[in-house]
């Protein structure tokens, strides 16, 4: 069973893009794949800052990833790029963190305007430490992601596609993992 690590790149504690990588992370879940979530809001803000790779949270982070599958990475987009929270725990990466996985970007925000911060932001990073593939990934309007009691409801012009390419996502982990034994 491939193993994912689901990482929500937003600094907010009622984040939207937070809520849309656990929805993601459910699908994948759903679909036979072990996923551990994580937010970078969640780290020590002093070690990020400092670059502290050592710090058990970080450090705990840092080895998920190298030892996963297949990384699903999530942010928000401020000032045309992915979030600086995010940036920062990126550089903590070793050159090639994600060498052999198979990676999924995936970005929201206000306008349509930002759409190809998933193109000309996010793929070139993901692909300079490494990412064995990294598939087609996809762009959110924050309005089309809610909360209702807890559940993550999209709407249906984000819903489709998001399930497009998690299962893309998930073909090509279950793909380069081979047939499926005993």
């Amino acid at each position: 069973m491939p193993t994912i690590v689901a990482l929500s790149g937003s600094p907010s504690a009622t984040s939207r893009t937070a809520a849309l990588t656990d929805h993601a992370a459910d699908l994948l879940r759903a679909d036979g794949h072990s996923v551990r979530s994580a937010r970078a809001r969640d780290l020590p803000a002093d070690a990020l800052l400092s670059a502290d790779a050592r710090h058990p949270a970080i450090a705990d982070l840092l080895a998920a990833i190298t030892s996963a599958d297949g990384v699903l990475v999530a942010s928000p987009v401020y000032k045309a790029a992915y979030s600086g929270v995010l940036k920062t725990l990126l550089d903590l990466l070793p050159q090639y963190a994600l060498a052999g996985k198979t990676v999924l970007p995936v970005l929201t925000g206000g306008t349509q305007a930002h759409v190809l911060a998933v193109d000309y932001a996010l793929r070139p990073v993901l692909s300079a430490l490494g990412a064995h593939h990294v598939v087609p990934g996809w762009f959110v309007l924050d309005r089309h992601i809610r909360t209702e009691g807890g559940a993550v409801v999209l709407a249906e012009e984000a819903e489709r596609p998001l399930r497009e390419v998690v299962a893309g996502f998930s073909a090509a982990l279950h793909a380069r993992a081979g047939p499926l034994t005993g």
